[in-house]
């Protein structure tokens, strides 16, 4: 059992240390602009939300945030962004990386995007599942929990896999 958590702990530190250090980097992205397509805005100036709903798409450089419904929580500075939570159908992606969950929620202040109901981390043929993946931005890891009612699993495909010989893990 103990082999099988280090696997896959091994390979969510894999596909996080692959998103971070693809082309643009966190420091570089943080810099260019976030485009945001939605059906609708909602805006609350005093509370320093903003909420876009309907078939939102979210870009920044090399990142894509599909979902129903963004919401952006702003801090004290002007223009900084404390925390945003996408929930509904989420879908990240950059290259052929990819994070499916029901809620993604990032932490500017923790350095963390937690991904929730239903997470699913995927690099090419290679995919992760638990309960709740998290990652740790600022220190390029991540961890991935299951509970009584999900397990973690992970399933990675060796370079020239395809060959079926019967067995399963």
């Amino acid at each position: 059992m103990f082999a099988v958590l280090s696997a896959s702990l091994i390979l969510a530190a894999f596909l996080v240390g692959t998103v971070q250090s693809a082309v643009v980097s966190p420091a570089q992205r943080s810099d260019l602009p976030i485009q945001i397509k939605s059906n609708e805005l909602s805006s609350d100036g005093a509370g320093k939300v903003a909420t876009f709903s309907g078939s939102v798409v979210a870009r920044q450089g090399d990142v894509t945030i599909f979902c129903d419904r963004l919401v952006v929580h702003y801090g004290a500075k002007e223009r900084d962004i404390s925390k945003v939570e996408a929930q509904g159908n989420v879908r990240i992606v950059q290259g052929n990386r990819q994070g499916l969950a029901g809620r993604a929620l990032f932490d500017n202040q923790a350095g963390t995007i937690v991904l929730e109901d239903n997470p699913r981390i995927s690099q090419g043929s290679d995919t992760i599942t638990g309960k709740v993946i998290t990652f740790y931005l600022n220190e390029q890891k991540s961890v991935v929990t299951g509970g009584t009612d999900r397990r973690v699993e992970a399933e990675i495909k060796p370079k020239g896999a395809g060959i079926d010989v019967g067995t399963k893990p």
